[in-house]
């Protein structure tokens, strides 16, 4: 298994009630198997979307891209501003 932590930004944090969580997903998991397990495992992460914009150790990813034990994913709500 490896183990990845989430961290959850702005709205997200709210949702969860956390700013991180550690999940433990298969060694062939993608972002998207990790935002399964999150939904499964962290209260209050099924009302995240269901694409939400994730980076992988600090760069912008799609959800297929395969995550490594000790990774880190950031989940970020979409911005708005002027």
């Amino acid at each position: 298994m490896a183990t990845v932590t989430v961290r959850f930004f702005a709205r997200y944090a709210e949702l969860t009630g956390c700013e991180s969580a550690a999940v433990a997903v298969p060694p062939t998991a993608t972002v998207s198997d990790v935002l399964a397990r999150v939904r499964q495992t962290v209260p209050g992460a099924r009302d995240l979307p269901p694409r939400p914009l994730a980076a992988l150790n600090l760069r912008q990813v799609k959800l297929d891209t395969r995550v490594s034990d000790g990774d880190e994913i950031a989940l970020l709500p979409p911005l708005s501003g002027g």
